[in-house]
């Protein structure tokens, strides 16, 4: 049970992390942006403005509210990783609860060619879960 747990973690940190699985072999390994450090090898809060703003060619003032929504995303997951009060099936509904709220906040910070680009990265990675065995999103819409 214990390892269907961390398992699920890290299958929900590498969707939150909102990066491709590149990102992560290609970080550098020093880089672990503002104290959150890495968490089983996932990118931190910093990698995945720095991805995204690669990716998206987000402006400064978009980097800074990116970085604010994911700072907040990553409070709530450890606050709910930390939760042993809910049940296993409430708290994997939560956890996808806040990364479907996280990336409905940060379309809402891109012009309608970024979120073009970061609708066909969220797709790109829910096929590229679905080969390798990884908890899709059944019954749920990411782009809603």
């Amino acid at each position: 049970m214990k390892k269907n747990v961390v398992r699920f973690l890290i299958i929900t940190f590498a969707f939150a992390a909102l990066s491709l699985p590149l990102l992560a072999q290609n970080a550098p390994a020093g880089a672990t942006g503002e104290g959150q450090g890495r968490h089983h090898g996932m990118p931190s809060v910093e990698e995945q403005v720095q991805h995204l703003t690669k990716k998206l060619s987000l402006s400064d003032d978009q980097q800074a509210k990116v970085k604010s929504i994911l700072e907040d995303q990553f409070e709530q997951m450890m606050s709910l990783k930390q939760d042993t009060s809910m049940a296993p099936q409430d708290r994997r509904a939560k956890f996808r609860q806040i990364q479907q709220d996280t990336q409905q906040r940060i379309r809402g910070v891109l012009n309608d060619d970024q979120k073009a680009k970061f609708d066909q990265m969220q797709a790109q990675r829910k096929d590229h879960r679905g080969m390798h065995g990884g908890q899709g999103d059944t019954g749920s819409s990411e782009k809603q």
